[in-house]
């Protein structure tokens, strides 16, 4: 009986051994969409480097003005450039300024729908078409302008990650950087956001290189 036991015990704990191998495996395996953090808590998975060094730097990265009243914080992670908290009335937001280096980022819209589908309507269903995307130019940098309000669920794509925050709203903008796109990305309660509107667009139109 007690080799028995001992039996039954070393399958159980090769099983959970292996249960985690695998499950760190399938993270591995299975990286982010280009260009797109989880949001909320997470952040990109630690199997996911971190841009270059010196790269986005320098000649090869973006300057801009930071509004009033934003206040900087400590980026939670490599891939966060700069990163703000802005007050208001309806709650804190954040902004996030995301870098990923040369050859990484993906394409502008799909990064917008992306955004959007982290939102979704007030009966539950996705947001769908129903987001607003703008192209300008800021001197020589060609920015996709992204709008976007409904219930805010988080995740990756369409997958929610935590409850759903009702009446919030996403201000974002994907600039094409010297050498990568950067990804200038707001999210908060939407009567925060509202009067920060422009606030944001004139960070954006004071964007530079180098």
């Amino acid at each position: 009986m007690r080799r028995v036991g001992v039996t039954v015990l070393g399958i159980f704990l090769v099983l959970v051994v292996s249960s985690g191998f695998l499950v760190r495996s399938y993270a591995q395996m299975t990286p982010l969409p280009p260009g797109h953090p989880p949001v909320g808590k997470g952040e990109p998975a630690p199997s996911i480097p971190g841009p270059p060094p010196g790269s986005g730097s320098g000649s090869q990265g973006l300057t801009w003005t930071t509004p009033s009243g934003w206040t900087r914080e400590t980026p939670s992670s490599p891939m966060r450039r700069a990163q703000y908290r802005i007050p208001g009335p309806g709650g804190p937001g954040e902004c996030a300024v995301f870098y990923f280096g040369p050859g990484q980022g993906g394409d502008a819209k799909a990064n917008a729908a992306r955004w959007a589908g982290q939102f979704r309507e007030a009966d539950g269903s996705p947001v769908g078409d129903a987001y607003k995307t703008r192209e300008i130019k800021v001197g020589d940098v060609a920015v996709l302008l992204v709008e976007v309000t409904g219930t805010y669920v988080g995740g990756m794509g369409s997958e929610p990650v935590g409850e759903g925050r009702p009446n919030y709203m996403l201000l974002g903008a994907i600039a094409d950087g010297p050498d990568a796109k950067w990804f200038f990305r707001v999210t908060g309660p939407r009567g925060t956001l509202e009067p920060q509107r422009a606030a944001f667009d004139r960070m954006i139109r004071s964007i530079k290189r180098g």
